[in-house]
């Protein structure tokens, strides 16, 4: 295999109301993985626990990964939302979980938004 060919992995941020459903998640990863392979999914710790996300993964298998309000806040973010600083603490959270859960990486594709569901793609570092 050429070097070409191969793709580096990449960890996909999901930002999501609660309650959102595996449907919803996998449309809008699916919408953005493109052929990378995909590493992990990554959120806020709160939403650790949800059902949909917990399907999604499974279904995707790969792993969630989890980072604090804090931890998120820390990360400079292209498209910062003064709603999601007010309501969880960090100005964003499917960019800020990408880029820490690809341990630095580069933010491939900043985030968009389907229906209840953000999702932002880092290159793992």
């Amino acid at each position: 295999m050429r070097c070409a060919e191969l793709r580096a992995a990449v960890a996909i941020g999901v930002g999501m109301r609660p309650g959102a459903t595996s449907t919803a998640i996998l449309t809008a990863v699916r919408h953005v993985l493109d052929d990378a392979p995909l590493a992990c999914l990554a959120t806020i710790d709160r939403r650790a626990a949800e059902p949909g996300l917990r399907a999604a993964a499974d279904e995707l298998g790969v792993p969630v990964r989890t980072f604090t309000a804090a931890e998120l806040d820390a990360v400079a973010v292209p498209t910062p939302a003064a709603r999601t600083k007010a309501a969880v603490g960090a100005a964003g959270v499917a960019e800020a979980a990408a880029v820490l859960a690809a341990d630095g990486g580069v933010l491939l594709r900043a985030k968009t938004i389907h229906g209840e569901v953000t999702v932002a793609v880092a290159r793992l570092h």
